[in-house]
Order: C-alpha cells, then sequence, then structure tokens
C-alpha cells in the first residue's frame, strides 16, 4: 500500500511542476488568463497531494508500530527507497519552479502597480492609499 501511495504521490507532484512551468512560460508572454484557469486545477492536485502524503506517512507509521525493533530504512523495500528518493527530488523541484513563478509574479505586480500609480497618483490617508486630489486623469466636459 505504502508504494502506490508513494507512486500516486509522485504523480501529483509532477502535474503540479508541469503546470507551474506553464505558468512561467504564459506569465512571460501575458497569457494570464491560462494561468488563471489552472488555479483550481492546481489547488486540487495540491490538496490530493496533502492527503496522500498524509496516507504515506500513516503507512510509515504503522509499520514502525509494527516493527518497533527494526530500523525504518530495513522496513522499506528497495523500490520503496528508489520511490521515496524520487519524492524527495521532485519536492525539490517543485520548490525551484515555485520560487522562479513567484519572482515572475513579484516583477509583473510590481509593473502594474507602477503603471497604476503613474496614471492615477495616491496619497496615503492613515494607512489607506486615495486617488490624489491633485490626479488629472479625468477631465469633464460638459
Amino acid at each position: 500500500m505504502l508504494t502506490h501511495h508513494l507512486e500516486n504521490t509522485l504523480k501529483d507532484l509532477e502535474d503540479l511542476i508541469l503546470m507551474t512551468e506553464s505558468d512561467i512560460v504564459d506569465i512571460k508572454v501575458a497569457k494570464h488568463d491560462p494561468q488563471f484557469d489552472r488555479i483550481s486545477i492546481k489547488e486540487e492536485k495540491l490538496k490530493s497531494f496533502e492527503s496522500k502524503k498524509a496516507m504515506i506517512d500513516y503507512e510509515i507509521s504503522s509499520l514502525m508500530t509494527k516493527n518497533p525493533d527494526v530500523d525504518l530504512p530495513k522496513l522499506l523495500n528497495p523500490q520503496q527507497h528508489k520511490l521515496l528518493d524520487e519524492l524527495k527530488i521532485k519536492l525539490s523541484r517543485l520548490r525551484e519552479v515555485n520560487r522562479e513563478y513567484a519572482k515572475l509574479v513579484v516583477i509583473v505586480s510590481n509593473l502594474y502597480n507602477t503603471f497604476l500609480e503613474r496614471l492615477v497618483p495616491t496619497e496615503m490617508q492613515g494607512y489607506n492609499k486615495v486617488a490624489s486630489k491633485d490626479s488629472t486623469i479625468l477631465e469633464v466636459r460638459v
């Protein structure tokens, strides 16, 4: 059962990595709609990953409880060791891809905020930013 959970968890991680890599490609060419379309899919994959990880934790805990005198590495077969190593590699890759995507999101966000600030100057009133009274973006003529 542990092997099954590990394989399914790896599949979820691979899907998350591929979707995030697609997000990176799309954000670079300003295709925002596909990114927004993937948000719900990514959230579902993340929930699926978390539940499968919990099942892996449970299976490993059960193995250790049933065999208290045996070290964990000896409880797992070679295939399970291989899958755990792959899981570690995939998690590291997902972290790298997410970091790259996050940098791009911050850059794009700052760009849009700068454009907006130049179009509609704002000033602080307490903790709130409000459009400046001197803003001349719109002129009404009757």
